[in-house]
């Protein structure tokens, strides 16, 4: 009745309805229940977080954010809620460029890492990657490095052209970030980028131990490739495309080192940011 006061006259509805008016305006003078005042403030809840995360995260994310904060809900619940308002977290359209070039006859790396995912601590395992990023003003290439003990990206370079360069300055942007100690295993994939002398010899120098995967077999670079999944998902395909190589640069570096590495909770560790999960292993060990 409330919402359609505009169109009809009260009696009219009360009428139609069988509702006395004095039970309709003691309806509408009544204080909402504690149920409902709890209901209320956990939906703007949802849409604070939801919205915060640049429209990214769905229920599961969501729901852990709501346990941080001392609410006893359940996951379902949050999708219910999300549901009734319309929330739904950014969907991306499959869609690949070819990024690896292994038809070279430069020296390959054995496989080192053979699958295993699982570090024990930051630095001690690197997985680096190249993907395409659309742009009206002209076709990018981002190369990212990853560690796979905090799940953050250490190092990463956006430019117009596929080269060693691309490559070499985001090892570059890494080490210096990190200073990490020798031995550091350093996994790719056979693209030219990573086979050049350049960047072994780089490899060397920092003491890092090279590794690549076997030909065709994407699963064994698959941590860095699903991290450009979810790129992808929340950030490229979701949203308009970059009009600029500028605005590109300034919306990558924003995504990467304030949501993504900074912000964004992660399943695989904790549902933690990846910077406070390598917080939380330094106060350890310290």
């Amino acid at each position: 009745m409330e919402d359609h006061r505009s169109d009809f006259r009260l009696e009219k509805m009360c009428k139609v309805l069988q509702v006395s008016r004095s039970g309709y305006y003691k309806w509408k003078a009544a204080e909402p229940s504690q149920r409902e005042k709890r209901r209320q403030k956990l939906s703007e809840r949802i849409q604070w977080h939801f919205y915060d995360s640049d429209e990214t995260y769905g229920s599961p994310r969501i729901h852990n954010e709501l346990v941080k904060e001392g609410w006893s809900i359940s996951e379902r619940t949050v999708g219910l809620i999300m549901r009734e308002q319309g929330l739904r977290s950014c969907m991306s359209r499959k869609f690949r460029v070819t990024t690896t070039d292994s038809s070279h006859d430069m020296p390959i790396a054995e496989n080192v890492l053979e699958q295993d995912f699982k570090a024990t601590k930051p630095n001690e395992k690197w997985v680096a990657d190249i993907t395409y990023i659309p742009c009206r003003q002209g076709k990018l290439y981002l190369a990212s490095i990853l560690d796979l003990y905090t799940k953050q990206i250490v190092g990463w370079k956006l430019s117009d052209r596929m080269t060693s360069n691309l490559v070499m300055d985001a090892l570059k942007q890494a080490y210096l970030a990190k200073k990490p100690g020798k031995g550091l295993i350093h996994h790719s994939d056979r693209g030219s980028q990573y086979a050049c002398k350049e960047y072994r010899n780089q490899l060397m120098q920092y003491g890092m131990k090279p590794s690549m995967s076997r030909k065709g077999n994407c699963y064994d670079n698959a941590c860095i490739e699903a991290f450009h999944s979810i790129l992808k998902r929340e950030l490229i395909y979701s949203k308009p495309k970059f009009k600029t190589k500028q605005e590109a640069q300034q919306r990558l570096f924003r995504y990467l080192e304030f949501f993504y590495n900074r912000k964004r909770s992660n399943s695989t560790i904790g549902y933690m940011s990846p910077v406070r999960f390598e917080q939380l292993y330094y106060e350890r060990v310290a």
